[in-house]
């Protein structure tokens, strides 16, 4: 594994390393030694998957009480991977950083708790999804924001009249009704 620093202090991109031979392959996901050593020593403590249609955009979402770090990662079909840094008093507040998550690439995304997470289903069929997360899930503390806030203005790499959102996802405040 391989850890790569992002404009935004504390989101990381990791590189995985995929061994290869004429059965497939073999990659190691996660490593809590590793990742607590080189990416951020907290604990993973509940594992989520979402399967996406072609299309889609989820997000962008956070939770508070409790916040939740994610690690984001793919197992099938590629997405355009999107955190927003939502922290009060960070250099780098509204400020976000998009990358592709594939099945080939063998990439993981790290996004620490203070950042609002979304993607985006691209030239694929569909996405498998897999993410662990710091905190378990709190419907209470569910947030989000929305994907087209022009005040962020996350550049999705697909066409408006292709985007697939849900209704849930449409209604959900811009970055300044959060942060007043």
């Amino acid at each position: 594994m391989k850890v790569f620093d992002t404009p935004l202090e504390g989101l990381k991109r990791i590189c995985l390393s995929r061994f290869n031979d004429p059965r497939g392959f073999f990659v190691e996901r996660y490593r809590d030694d590793f990742f607590r050593r080189n990416v951020a020593d907290v604990a993973l403590v509940q594992d989520n998957f979402s399967r996406s249609s072609p299309g889609t955009i989820r997000g962008l979402h956070y939770q508070v009480n409790p916040g939740q770090g994610k690690l984001v990662g793919v197992t099938s079909g590629r997405i355009f991977d999107v955190a927003v840094d939502i922290r009060k008093g960070s250099p780098t507040f509204g400020k976000w950083f998009g990358t592709e998550l594939n099945e080939e690439n063998q990439e993981l995304l790290w996004i620490p708790n203070g950042f609002a997470h979304g993607f985006c289903v691209i030239g694929s069929e569909r996405a498998d999804v897999s993410y662990k997360v710091t905190g378990y899930y709190s419907a209470a503390g569910d947030r989000g924001i929305r994907f087209d806030d022009p005040e962020i203005a996350v550049a999705w790499p697909i066409p408006a009249a292709a985007q697939l959102i849900s209704d849930r996802d449409r209604k959900l405040p811009s970055l300044r009704e959060i942060s007043a």
